[in-house]
């Protein structure tokens, strides 16, 4: 195993940190805890507007259970704190970029209908309660994108009223990055919050929101290099949060950074575990998972997953069963074993989308294993969960379940011998790719579309374009092994010595410090003269 000196530092750090006694001030949980600092001002008592602000601190950085507990606390203090009801249903949305678990909706709209009828003491905590009320009002009648588009509007008056209230404007940001939209390729919703947040970050270095939302309006493809300051700033702000231990990984994966992104998420599934967060952890392990498979470090992920795959969770959520899934599959799909994949066990939850991942896995893995048969009844399925999402409303992930289908479909037909066809639907599935964003729980799809399709290419003896479509996934997708194995092996198809020792290096540095066992990995190691 590699030592990471990033995991050294923080594992030094959060194991300093002792649990706080019953008697201490909020003040010094928080400072000794490691949280950062926050204060957002009310109109209750000093002892309810201290743990108040300890709740916000939690909020921040989406531990959801401890906010609440904080917010309830603080009511306790505080029976007239109007506002903490406004903080508890916040609480219940969860990580906002994902709908919240059904059952937490009619405990929101409660605790919202209880703030309002208390009554703040303020308009503008008054206008907070109202603004976080369209997350919840109607919610068995109108869909949950439209109320996020709702709460948005309602966040925006709220910043435009209160100005120079930093909070306003931070919570505006982050609800621009939940409200955009994933074909919106010009990023104008995240570039807008960013530019809102960026100067309040230099006023408020240790704010764990800002760094933390940074992330988030930074953590697509063109933007990431922006990201890395908040990256590596986070971490360092919120040493005892689970979550600020990995958001930095969403942009070292993002730039390709590995060892960056495994160190991040070792920390963040310890302290997770230590706390009980299940979903938290297994969220962590999954891009810990993507991380070690792109440095060849299979035995680690392996070890990873199965670890994973014990975890039994109390709370029903999906991040949790997500990365479960998740790491089952990319394990066997990067590793390139198409059996495996086919042989996956699908484990039933209530998210289609999370089931969809199993059924993708198997029915390309099928069709790769030249089981097209097989593969068309899992396509069947993925049709069928497609379908589901779409009665659902929830178009995001119906146009994702489609492109699983599309590239599976694709398989099949070029296990079918029908390779033109094959070609244009895989053509036309990195394209519908393209056009959207990954979701913030994964790390990334099991393998680009276009990744999937330069495979394809260069099966079919079309090196050139293979090689442009592995150039094109390597430009998204900085660092991804797959796709520097691909163009490996088209340079040498074309003839290109340039690109084919590049792209070799490239392997080696990568795998470094692995004992690869994968065939392929070894081969192009050895054309650089490195020990395999």
């Amino acid at each position: 195993m590699t030592r990471y000196p990033l995991a050294a530092v923080v594992g030094l750090v959060a194991a300093a940190i002792s649990q706080p006694a019953a008697s201490e001030s909020a003040e010094q949980q928080s400072s000794e805890q490691r949280l950062g600092k926050v204060h957002f001002a009310t109109s209750c008592n000093p002892q309810a507007q201290e743990l108040f602000d300890r709740g916000m601190l939690y909020q921040h950085s989406f531990w959801y259970s401890a906010s609440r507990r904080t917010f309830e606390q603080a009511l306790k203090e505080d029976p007239q704190c109007a506002i903490a009801y406004w903080g508890i249903a916040l609480s219940y949305l969860y990580n906002p970029h994902a709908p919240p678990p059904p059952d937490s909706l009619p405990l929101g709209l409660e605790a919202v209908k209880k703030g309002q009828a208390l009554g703040a003491k303020t308009q503008r905590e008054q206008d907070y309660i109202n603004a976080v009320a369209a997350m919840y009002v109607d919610y068995d009648k109108v869909d949950h994108r439209t109320r996020v588009q709702r709460f948005l509007a309602e966040e925006e008056q709220v910043a435009k009223r209160y100005a120079d209230d930093d909070e306003a404007q931070i919570a505006y940001a982050i609800t621009l990055n939940v409200a955009a939209s994933p074909g919106d390729k010009t990023y104008a919703n995240q570039l807008k919050g960013a530019a809102l947040l960026e100067p309040i970050f230099k006023r408020q270095p240790e704010h764990p929101g800002i760094a933390h939302y940074l992330i988030h309006l930074y953590d697509y493809p063109p933007l990431a290099e922006k990201g890395l300051d908040a990256a590596r700033r986070y971490a360092k702000i919120a040493a005892r949060a689970p979550h600020a231990q990995h958001m930095p990984s969403h942009i070292f994966t993002r730039v390709g950074y590995w060892k960056e992104s495994i160190a991040s998420n070792q920390e963040s599934a310890r302290i997770a575990k230590e706390d009980g967060e299940q979903h938290d952890q297994a969220h962590a392990m999954d891009y810990m998972v993507y991380a070690y498979l792109q440095l060849g470090e299979d035995k680690e992920a392996r070890a990873v997953v199965d670890e994973l795959a014990k975890l039994q969770f109390k709370l029903e959520r999906f991040p949790g069963p997500y990365a479960v899934a998740a790491s089952q599959a990319r394990y066997v799909f990067e590793r390139g074993d198409w059996k495996a994949a086919a042989a996956l066990q699908v484990q039933p939850t209530k998210y289609p989308y999370v089931d969809a991942i199993t059924y993708f896995a198997r029915a390309v893995g099928a069709a790769r294993s030249d089981n097209p048969a097989a593969a068309k009844a899992d396509i069947a399925k993925l049709a069928e969960l497609r379908d589901k999402l779409k009665e659902a409303k929830d178009a995001y992930w119906s146009n994702i379940v489609d492109i699983q289908q599309q590239v599976a479909g694709a398989w099949v037909l070029y296990a079918e011998g029908k390779y033109d066809e094959a070609l244009n639907a895989m053509s036309a599935a990195a394209e519908a790719e393209d056009k959207t964003e990954k979701h913030p729980v994964t790390p990334g799809p099991l393998a680009p579309a276009r990744e999937l399709y330069g495979a394809m290419l260069l099966d079919r003896g079309m090196a050139k374009e293979a090689l442009a479509a592995y150039e094109a996934v390597l430009k998204k997708e900085p660092n991804r092994l797959a796709a520097y194995v691909g163009l490996s092996k088209s340079a040498k198809a074309c003839g290109d010595q340039a690109k084919l020792r590049d792209s070799a290096v490239q392997v080696a540095r990568l795998t470094s410090d692995a004992d690869v066992s994968r065939p392929e990995l070894i081969e192009i190691r050895q054309t650089t003269g490195s020990k395999p």
